[in-house]
């Protein structure tokens, strides 16, 4: 982006006081709050009322869409609109479409996902749905082998990169996501799913215990200056 064109759009984002204030005139609403049910259903709950003809739209990654949507009185409105970290650089959003979810929802979000310039998919409201679900099975995957002294981090990242054309390998996406992120999605779907693919691994859960939780922390499986990742003493 030139600078002309970040000054342009800086300019036109505004912070308002009130959740009122900021989707009163709202066509499409994007929540990003933190992977709480709770906190969700009482945010929608609150949209319902004040953007009464808003699509709602969840970036959730892991939560039920049609768990989210009860708490509005219209949930045929209500979709996952799932942008992936960082959103500035990664092409995909993924559409997570719940069971009571209107067609026309569906594609008026799809048409804002492509005048975004990015492309979209269309998955089923399923624990993790598509991409988290992946994603999450082969980051767990690589803090085993870490924690297992299989490779250091950087290598086993390196790996997925060169080996496999990964844009980012598995350590650093869950050190930009957020290690406390990572471990609350894998505790859904190893509750959701039954399945011990998904049990969060020892490292995982005493790194977030540490605070240690990535790049926003400033320490992960990375140590973070700025945006340079630099490895940790665990390497």
């Amino acid at each position: 982006m030139t600078e002309e064109g970040a000054r342009a759009a800086a300019g036109r984002v505004r912070t308002a006081a009130t959740v009122a204030e900021a989707v009163s005139a709202a066509d499409l609403v994007v929540e990003a709050a933190p992977e709480s049910l709770d906190l969700k259903r009482a945010l929608f709950s609150e949209l319902d009322r004040v953007a009464p003809v808003a699509i709602l739209g969840t970036n959730t990654s892991s939560l039920s869409i049609a768990k989210i949507a009860e708490a509005a009185g219209r949930p045929g409105r209500v979709v996952g609109i799932h942008f992936f970290n960082p959103p500035l650089a990664m092409p995909l959003v993924e559409i997570v479409v719940g069971p009571r979810t209107d067609r026309e929802t569906v594609d008026a979000v799809r048409g804002f996902v492509e005048a975004l310039g990015k492309e979209s998919i269309e998955v089923r409201d399923s624990p993790g749905f598509a991409s988290s679900r992946l994603g999450i099975a082969l980051g767990l995957e690589a803090i085993r082998m870490v924690e297992e002294g299989v490779a250091s981090a950087a290598d086993i990242d390196r790996a997925m990169e060169a080996g496999y054309g990964h844009a980012m390998g598995p350590l650093k996406t869950s050190d930009l996501v957020g290690l406390d992120v990572r471990l609350a999605i894998a505790e859904a779907l190893a509750r959701e799913l039954s399945d011990e693919r998904f049990h969060p691994p020892e490292l995982l859960r005493r790194l977030v215990a540490e605070g240690k939780t990535g790049k926003k922390a400033g320490e992960g499986f990375y140590r973070w200056e700025g945006n340079e990742a630099r490895p940790t003493r665990r390497d």
